[in-house]
């Protein structure tokens, strides 16, 4: 044996089981093993050197870090490998719709601009570079904070797993982004709008600009939870659309979302001839008919493709002479019109069905000052 094979195996026996152990290579190199647990059962990893004295140091570091539950300071894996391993893991716990974002933004932007560097080496610096990039790619800011998000919600996971010591993206601030403005329409002009809408579709629009209630809410509502003698509906699912899928019910945005709806009259009067109407598209379609018990279904009683209103929409708005707007924008102006007119925030809230009045406050000061106006009218009246 060489001076340089004896003083290996003397120290490979000198040590424990627990300590690793070095050796030196045919090929060369020194190479340092150790184990660690995972899942309950013991798997070696080994650090390699030009010299005993330089694997001698890495083992250290990497026993101490075992030791320590920290990540090892040597590890292989790539962001690439982590950020698919975290989407496999992560598609059952999170929306379809969300899992899709999150994928489309790794595959496109994430892994190109981060995939070849280490996962343990990653700092805040190669995240900021990124964002940099992808702005003067002319990525908008909006974007760039969804990418952030994304990645930060991997890292954090990262960090759960002790795969990192921190999280690279959370100390990293991303570009503002800019909310898109809010338009909403007068009650004269909802009036119009309404005047102007097919027949078919005039319940629709009704039920959303007097409600507040998302698209989803609406294509997704049964006659089961429509209660026309008390004049309510409950509101307990969404219907989600992804790219070349199946429509699919999936349950509210949040908890606070599932919520009960008080109906005006006029609206109770919509829904009940509208319900006469689907009764009669059910007999003529016949065998035809796929009965999903909804409100607002298609002319064989499936769901309908969100994609479609929308589309429908803005000719609608030309033909009535009104602003372009979003169809979400009729959500808006239901809020705004009832703030206007003094219903209390925490009332609309709860209608809209936000997480929290802080949400309904934010979102729609801007119809807040007449209701200013009427309290301080109010004192004016009580101390005069």
């Amino acid at each position: 044996m060489t001076e340089s094979t004896n003083l290996a195996s003397a120290r490979s026996r000198s040590r424990t089981s627990g300590e690793g152990s070095i050796r030196h290579r045919a090929d060369g190199r020194w190479e340092g093993r150790y184990y660690v647990v995972e899942n309950g059962r013991p798997v070696r990893r080994s650090v390699f050197g030009t010299t005993d004295k330089d694997v001698s140091r890495k083992l250290r570091t990497e026993l101490t870090a075992r030791d320590n539950g920290k990540p090892s300071p040597h590890g292989t894996e790539t962001v690439a490998t982590f950020l698919m391993t975290w989407l496999d893991g992560a598609r059952p716990t999170i929306r379809p719709g969300t899992w899709r974002r999150y994928e489309q933004l790794t595959r496109l932007y994430l892994v190109p601009g981060l995939g070849r560097i280490r996962l343990v080496a990653l700092g805040p610096h190669h995240v900021a570079k990124l964002y940099r990039d992808l702005l003067d790619g002319d990525m908008t800011p909006a974007n760039v904070h969804y990418v952030h998000r994304t990645l930060r919600r991997a890292l954090g996971q990262a960090e759960r797993w002790r795969l990192v010591t921190s999280n690279a993206a959370a100390v990293v601030t991303p570009p503002r982004a800019e909310h898109a403005e809010m338009h909403t329409l007068t009650a004269d002009q909802v009036r119009r709008l309404l005047e102007f809408a097919p027949d078919r579709d005039r319940p629709l629009y009704l039920l959303a600009v007097s409600t507040g209630m998302r698209l989803g809410e609406l294509l997704a509502l049964r006659w089961a939870e429509v209660d026309l003698g008390t004049g309510s509906l409950r509101v307990v699912a969404t219907l989600r659309h992804l790219s070349g899928e199946p429509a699919t019910f999936a349950t509210p945005k949040t908890p606070r979302s599932r919520r009960r709806v008080e109906l005006s009259d006029s609206v109770v009067a919509a829904l009940s001839a509208h319900k006469v109407t689907t009764i009669e598209e059910r007999w003529r379609a016949g065998q035809l008919w796929n009965d999903h018990d909804l409100v607002f279904p298609n002319l064989l009683g499936r769901p309908r493709g969100s994609s479609n209103i929308v589309r429908a929409f803005h000719p609608l708005l030309e033909s009535a002479g009104l602003p372009r707007i979003r169809f979400h924008d009729l959500r808006h102006t239901a809020a705004t019109l009832m703030l206007g007119r003094g219903v209390h925030a925490k009332l609309v809230s709860e209608m809209l069905g936000h997480a929290s009045i802080a949400i309904t406050l934010d979102t729609y000061s801007h119809a807040l000052p007449s209701m200013h106006r009427e309290a301080a009218q109010v004192m004016e009246d009580l101390l005069r």
